[in-house]
């Protein structure tokens, strides 16, 4: 398996469709177990208007023989900054392109975006059922409060 980014200099790519993910054997194969990654602080742009969308994601998936390489997944994430895309496109889309190149056992993505116009917009996708006896935690982001 060749490798990209870990132990070199990446630079952010230009667009999501230009990122590279890395992907490498999975250590504990053969048992169901949750892998979880949490991305407060993602941003793509509003196809619309240009302006800044701020979301919390919350990736959630049960290896099979690879698992994503975290180096690659974070620059491919950062490639969203300049990304202009529908809440829905992001999120989907992330859940997509890691389910169809790692081929995980199952995967779930949860986009909790940040008020647009007022209404907070969440997005939920999922491969299909969990494997029988994995442990699935809540993804523990609280529903959007406002300032008070």
């Amino acid at each position: 398996m060749s490798i990209t980014h870990l132990g070199q200099p990446s630079q952010l790519p230009a667009s999501p469709e230009e990122a590279i993910l890395d992907y490498v054997p999975n250590p504990r194969p053969g048992r169901p177990y949750l892998v979880r990654f949490a991305v407060p602080e993602f941003t793509s742009l509003c196809p619309v208007t240009g302006q800044p969308d701020f979301a919390h994601l919350v990736i959630d998936y049960a290896p099979c023989e690879t698992i994503v390489e975290s180096k690659s997944l974070k620059l491919f994430l950062g490639s969203f900054r300049n990304h202009a895309a529908f809440h829905e496109d992001c999120t989907v889309g992330i859940g997509e392109r890691l389910f169809a190149e790692m081929k995980p056992l199952w995967l779930r993505i949860g986009g909790y975006w940040y008020p647009r116009g007022g209404i907070p917009i969440d997005v939920f996708w999922s491969s299909g059922e969990p494997p029988a006896g994995l442990w699935l935690p809540d993804q523990g982001v609280p529903g959007y409060r406002g300032r008070g």
